[in-house]
């Protein structure tokens, strides 16, 4: 349920009406507009009576919620999150670059490419610390050594930094590192770590499954925000489908259906979606003019040799280009890059 207050309702009359569903037993969680504030009321509650609520004064309006997901909802909050890290802003009218390696491999490795990507306009370093692998005999990531190199690169560069986490025993470790983090595939329904996630007050950029619906993928994000943190970033990476071509199933619908649905903020990885340097570029245009908030793309000095996912990691010179064409694009749509 979401109650949105009038215009000119008072603190007192807000705090009233706080405590008015707390003594019902709800979760009360307040979103403050441009114009108004609307507090939503989370629970399974079937048997209230709504007008019980809109009699209070200051209230303009009482709307149940029938999404499953409350707090993600447009119905919770008509406005777009925007979330600001560092004077980097996620979700407004400029399209941000997440670039680097799927995985840290070495402090050369790492200064390159950080340099790399900053001349050709990315604002935020990614790259992988620890490695989650189909083998268990494929390159595991550098660990916290990682996380230093990448911090170190990122800081020299003026970038932010986005690493994957793995496991919830891992939280007090990468926020000391990083400015996002970051939810992969594999354990988007990792209700545990999303539990954790939503306990802390750093950004999280989480990926869709590889088999996940739109609905289970606003679900996860609603996991996050259920504890108390808001900032969350949906990415798009792509679905497991019968097509064998490319890694994944690129779905650029998802990123319109999701902005129609939530006002969290969401982008694109063209890399994963697609697993073919070939294919990343044309992707990462359609993901812009479909109205993405950024992308996350992979970037390599040398992919050939590249300790995991070489095959879908841009040259340095290939990810200038596409930020050239990115921002015509776009300029094309009213966004900046």
């Amino acid at each position: 349920m979401v109650i949105v207050m009038n215009k000119n309702a008072t603190p007192a009359q807000i705090e009233h009406v706080v405590a008015a569903l707390i003594d019902k037993n709800f979760d009360v969680h307040r979103s403050t507009g441009v114009s108004r504030t609307v507090i939503g009321a989370i629970g399974d509650k079937h048997a209230f009576d709504e007008r019980e609520f809109l009699v209070l004064d200051g209230v303009s309006e009482v709307v149940r919620i029938t999404e499953p997901y409350k707090l993600a909802s447009r119905t919770f909050q008509q406005e777009d999150t925007v979330i600001e890290i560092s004077g980097v802003k996620i979700g407004g009218d400029e399209v941000i670059v997440m670039a680097g390696p799927c995985a840290v491999e070495s402090t050369e490795q790492i200064q390159a490419i950080a340099s790399a990507v900053k001349s050709s306009g990315a604002k935020i370093l990614r790259g992988g610390a620890f490695k989650p692998r189909t083998s268990p005999y494929s390159f595991q990531g550098l660990g916290e050594e990682g996380l230093k190199i990448m911090r170190k690169a990122a800081d020299d560069h003026a970038l932010l930094v986005v690493s994957e986490i793995m496991d919830q025993s891992q939280v007090e470790l990468m926020v000391g590192y990083c400015d996002i983090l970051q939810v992969g595939a594999r354990n988007m329904q990792n209700f545990d770590l999303l539990k954790s996630l939503g306990k802390i007050n750093t950004p999280i950029l989480l990926k869709r499954g590889m088999s996940a619906t739109i609905e289970e993928t606003l679900m996860s994000a609603e996991y996050i925000m259920a504890g108390g943190n808001y900032q969350v970033i949906i990415c798009e990476r792509g679905i497991r489908t019968f097509e064998k071509y490319t890694r994944n199933t690129m779905d650029i619908s998802s990123i319109p259906v999701i902005q129609k649905l939530s006002h969290l903020p969401i982008i694109a990885d063209p890399s994963h979606g697609t697993g073919i340097r070939n294919k990343v570029a044309p992707m990462a245009r359609a993901a812009v003019a479909a109205g993405a908030h950024g992308l996350q793309i992979e970037v390599h000095n040398d992919p050939d040799h590249a300790a995991s996912d070489g095959a879908q990691s841009l040259y340095p010179e290939q990810f200038a280009q596409l930020m050239t064409e990115c921002r015509l694009i776009a300029g094309a749509i009213n966004k900046s890059m």
